[in-house]
């Protein structure tokens, strides 16, 4: 091989499009926890699956300075490398305002403005987000146009309906928070609609009804058995026909004082 002109090859559209693609994936995967998050009281660990090479899905868990934990999740509208970018966009206006300790509802509410100033034609960010306050045992979550999340409780499971329009599409959109508590082995899904509106062949969604049926039989069960569950339910369920969005999916789960 003649290693001059190997060292001055031009690089194919193909080779140049595929290194960017990796660049996507790794700033995709910057916008994911790199692990489990464990405290005394709470376990939370996520799950992802992008349809496309890189996907418009985010996610993140952390501690704040009061002790307090905070959780968010996205599905951005498109697919794909123009999925990514917004994604980036969306959780780049999150920073710095996610960890201040202000509710959840004024936090999607700064996330609204921050992309209502950046505004892109047809795009948008459904976002849930929440802070759990282990003294408390209180969990607050406002949603911006996300389904559930689910309650997990020795009661059985529900879904919380939290209204919220996606943020990034109108200025008079508000956002509430919703406070719940949570008693030791509690748990709360949080799933974009990646999930629930996965299709079959004869063209049935996968649906709310069905997310909450694992969850009523898993109740007991650890955090990654509840992704492992859903994820593999999906997957049976959709067999034979492409799917088109993005899967996410994280688990919080209350295990009490010690």
């Amino acid at each position: 091989m003649n290693v001059t002109a190997a060292l001055f090859e031009i690089p194919t559209i193909e080779k140049l499009r595929e290194e960017e693609l990796e660049e996507a994936r790794a700033i995709q995967n910057a916008m994911f926890p790199v692990e489990s998050l464990r405290t005394n009281d709470v376990r939370i660990t996520h799950e992802f699956q992008p349809v496309a090479s890189v996907g418009g899905d985010f996610l993140d868990y952390f501690q704040l300075a009061d002790g307090s934990i905070g959780l968010y999740i996205g599905d951005v509208s498109g697919k794909g490398l123009p999925a990514a970018m917004y994604a980036a966009l969306a959780v780049g206006a999150l920073r710095g305002v996610h960890k201040t300790g202000e509710p959840p509802g004024k936090v999607l509410s700064t996330l609204n403005r921050r992309l209502l100033v950046r505004g892109m034609p047809r795009r948008y960010s459904a976002t849930q987000y929440a802070v759990f306050d282990p003294a408390k045992r209180e969990m607050h979550i406002a949603s911006a146009g996300l389904p559930g999340p689910f309650h997990v409780a020795p009661q059985g499971c529900r879904a919380l309906e939290i209204p919220g329009m996606p943020a990034g599409l109108f200025e008079v959109a508000k956002y509430g928070t919703l406070t719940l508590k949570l008693e030791a082995g509690d748990s709360v899904i949080f799933c974009p609609d990646g999930i629930t509106e996965a299709f079959n062949r004869e063209g049935e969604s996968f649906g709310l009804a069905r997310v909450a049926a694992i969850c009523e039989g898993e109740l007991k069960r650890s955090p990654p058995r509840f992704l492992s569950q859903i994820f593999e339910a999906v997957e049976d369920f959709t067999r034979g026909r492409d799917q088109h969005d993005d899967m996410a999916a994280a688990v919080f789960q209350y295990v009490g004082r010690p």
